[in-house]
């Protein structure tokens, strides 16, 4: 026998270190003595002796097996032993020297004489107890997501029918509506990079107020980490006192000021004062609209507080109060403050950004939003390319002449980078529209425009208008 024979492992040693990698544990099952072979790793996932024992008639296991699946057990047992070839079963398990519930799979071979009778099994168990956890995990999250896409998409019906009622023109109406959406939208990107726990106060007034006239917004304040319900309340809050500054008042020129500030109170709320300065004198409105209704009764109750409004003759002042329900546990870790953004683009006030003559990619999954940007860029005067729904698609367009792209930066799970890479080598500008909530720059770390979802398509057309011009 030479060195190398000495060296070659057996097949069965083969096997025993392919099992043991597998986190298996063998077992043997004689029918005609009724007795059990139990493996060392066996022992150690099911609490069964080491070593051969009495099988008990196959029911060495049962007193072990959680009580609902006992009679899974037991009639696979019968079924297979009765004329199959082999089985396969995942149950819950009771470790008699482990607390807590685990799962194990047992799967093996039936071994049968010539006139068909069973006469061993040979089988292998594995704690399989991680694997359903997280399958539960994943279950409970998508049960989650279902729930909170649920009231997400009936909070938007309602802003969007309370919003209709309010106002008199089509113009206001996606004005107003837009803003809201947005406002939500800034909130839901916080709650989901904090992995729904809440939302700081600090990053819900920087994600509204860091966008717009960043020289004359500050907001200050312990930090405070919300509920995920407070964080959207308080973010549809401060959208509505901004967008109220914006148009009436202290941000409607260039003099005014905002100031925003909260402290924590003593029966463990808090309590938020916005205050307006240097704008326009202030008038108290003859009408009551929906903004109104919005920050003094949903935002109150959201809260577990209160809301009011003082229009002074200097300036707004709004209080916003908040109950200790209002606030969730601090994090072990919290995302960071968002990056301070540019104002996104919009249409130059009073007319549409033209794109008259300019050739405009649109490479988008979402079949509705790819219409109504076909359309909107259209009605601007651009002749549309496309529009791309696949990355595939978008670089077969590729050889076409083309002035400017719209890119979704996610194609049904494909990222656009490859569409991005040949428009950047060939100088053509482009646009980032995506859902996605990265700060700061483009995704895939291109120098490029992004306008975050949800948009207005005279933001994009705008957009893309001012890409051509400094082209």
């Amino acid at each position: 026998m030479t060195r190398h024979d000495l060296a070659r492992p057996t097949d069965r040693s083969r096997l025993e270190r392919a099992v043991q990698a597998a986190g298996l544990g063998e077992f043997e099952w004689d029918l005609a003595r009724d007795v059990i072979h139990v493996s060392p790793r066996m022992a150690a996932i099911t609490g069964l002796p080491e070593g051969e024992h009495s099988a008990q008639g196959g029911e060495v296991l049962d007193a072990y097996v959680h009580p609902d699946d006992v009679g899974l057990l037991r009639a696979d047992r019968a079924a297979n032993l009765a004329q199959g070839d082999g089985f396969d079963l995942e149950l819950r398990y009771l470790h008699p020297k482990e607390p807590g519930q685990r799962w194990i799979r047992i799967a093996g071979i039936i071994v049968r004489d010539a006139a068909g009778k069973a006469r061993t099994v040979t089988g292998v168990a594995e704690d399989i107890t991680a694997r359903k956890t997280e399958e539960e995990r994943r279950q409970q999250l998508m049960i989650e997501l279902d729930h909170r896409v649920k009231n997400v998409l009936a909070a938007v019906q309602s802003l969007s029918s309370q919003t209709a009622k309010q106002t008199t023109s089509l113009e206001a109406f996606l004005q107003a509506f837009a803003g809201r959406l947005k406002a939500m939208a800034s909130a839901n990107e916080l709650l989901t990079a904090a992995r729904w726990r809440g939302a700081a106060i600090d990053h819900l007034a920087a994600a509204e107020l860091g966008a717009i006239a960043p020289g004359q917004t500050r907001w200050q304040g312990p930090e405070l980490f919300l509920t995920p319900r407070a964080a959207n309340a308080l973010a549809l809050a401060l959208h509505e006192l901004a967008a109220n500054a914006a148009k009436y008042g202290a941000l409607s020129n260039e003099a005014g000021r905002v100031d925003v500030r909260w402290e924590r109170l003593a029966d463990g709320g808090f309590e938020l004062v916005w205050t307006e300065s240097g704008g326009p004198r202030v008038t108290a409105p003859k009408t009551r609209g929906f903004g109104s209704t919005l920050l003094q009764q949903v935002t109150g109750r959201e809260l577990n507080g209160g809301a009011s409004v003082e229009y002074r003759p200097s300036g707004v002042r709004a209080t916003l109060r908040a109950g200790a329900a209002a606030l969730a546990p601090r994090p072990d870790t919290v995302p960071q403050a968002p990056a301070a953004r540019a104002p996104e683009a919009a249409a130059p006030a009073g007319r549409a950004a033209s794109l008259k003559g300019a050739r405009v990619l649109i490479v988008e999954d979402a079949v509705l939003l790819a219409l109504e940007l076909e359309t909107g860029l259209s009605e601007a005067g651009a002749e549309v390319i496309g529009p791309a729904y696949e990355l595939e698609e978008a670089m077969a367009l590729l050889d076409r002449p083309i002035d400017a792209a719209v890119l979704d930066a996610n194609l049904n799970g494909q990222s656009v980078t490859p569409v991005a890479e040949a428009l950047a080598a060939r100088h053509v500008p482009f646009v980032f529209a995506t859902g996605y909530g990265e700060a700061g720059g483009g995704p895939g770390g291109f120098d490029a425009p992004v306008i975050r979802k949800p948009y207005d398509v005279t933001q994009v057309a705008a957009a893309v208008a001012e890409l051509l011009a400094t082209a």
